[in-house]
């Protein structure tokens, strides 16, 4: 079987679950995924499948002829687009798989022999009912393996985890000025982590985002970082805050606290997945939209409009929640988590 998951690393991330249930609805399958090179470390490992085949990020033609003769050669009895773009339809048109399977709402939906309904249909929810993409990746399984089931969590492999005192992992990026909190409110947050929670913070960057080293005073940066080292960084903390971005999911898949503020994109389908966390956002009518710019206003309000000391409070609120457990405790430590609106 063939998986067509190109992009990105939070979507990524968020398929994995899809894979845990294949991987239990048939076990002795043999399960490849297709993704872009950039993103494949976060399957690297990755327990339910049995490996990657991988396009580069800035493929030209003969890049993507090399991939369909590779998957070709694979002789999938399946191949199931989870992308729904243009080249992961055309990768899919071209598997030479007997069963070509996509959601029959995809636009290239003519690539497909086995169109499958709106997750919502699959899943037994109202047809305007909100879905979660964890759900939406899985009701693709669901729906192909012929059983419905609860939805687990995001599943990576295990990393060796930095060692020493507590720490939290900021992350002040995003791919749109939309999604993008205040910097200096990050730093306040940095701040207040160090001197009333004992925590101390560090601030990560991809390698496409600037550097804030310049912006963060003394507060640890890593800058850069290849996936595995993101991966084990976070894996290690005591919390994550963040805007809505591949590292909270990451974060989330590991099961780490996060705090995540929103902006334009809908919380209901990109929040944190089973871990306990806050979300942090104001409403707007126009909310979601595509987040590439603001549609409405001279500067995208939504995101600027989270005040800092709300943060502050879904900070220390999930602290307490998910404080490790003393002798005197009768509580857990880390529960299955809920989002505050």
């Amino acid at each position: 079987m063939l998986l067509v998951r190109l992009r990105s690393l939070g979507d990524t991330v968020l398929a994995t679950p899809a894979f845990s249930l294949l991987r239990r609805a048939m076990p002795k399958a043999t399960i490849w995924v297709v993704i872009e090179e950039r993103f494949a470390g976060v399957l690297e490992g990755q327990p339910d499948i049995d490996g990657v085949l991988t396009l580069p990020s800035s493929a030209g033609f003969r890049d993507k002829l090399r991939l369909v003769r590779a998957i070709r050669s694979k002789q999938p009895a399946l191949c199931l687009d989870m992308h729904g773009g243009t080249t992961a339809a055309w990768m899919t048109a071209l598997s030479s798989a007997r069963f070509r399977a996509g959601f029959a709402h995809f636009r290239q939906r003519w690539a497909y022999n086995v169109r499958i309904p709106r997750a919502q249909e699959v899943l037994g929810l109202p047809e305007r009912a909100c879905v979660h993409t964890a759900e939406h990746h899985a009701a693709a399984v669901a729906h192909l393996s012929g059983s419905v089931c609860t939805v687990p969590r995001a599943r990576l492999c295990p990393t060796q985890r930095p060692s020493g005192p507590p720490y939290a992992v900021l992350h002040a990026g995003a791919a749109y000025a939309t999604k993008r909190w205040k910097f200096d409110h990050f730093r306040g947050i940095a701040l207040e982590l160090r001197n009333q929670h004992g925590i101390e913070p560090v601030f990560v960057a991809g390698p496409a985002e600037d550097d804030p080293a310049g912006r963060t005073g003394d507060f640890a940066v890593r800058h850069g970082l290849r996936l595995p080292a993101l991966m084990a960084l976070l894996s290690g903390a005591r919390l994550f805050v963040g805007n809505d971005s591949g590292p909270a999911h990451v974060a989330a898949a590991y099961g780490v606290p996060c705090v995540v503020v929103f902006g334009s994109s809908a919380s209901a389908v990109w929040g944190p997945w089973k871990t306990a966390h806050r979300i942090v956002e104001t409403e707007w009518s126009c909310k979601p939209c595509p987040g590439d710019r603001c549609y409405e206003y001279d500067r995208p309000r939504c995101i600027l409009s989270v005040e800092r000391e709300a943060v502050s409070r879904a900070v220390s609120e999930l602290l307490e929640e998910t404080r490790p457990i003393r002798s005197t405790d009768k509580s857990p430590s880390r529960p299955t988590g809920s989002a505050t609106p």
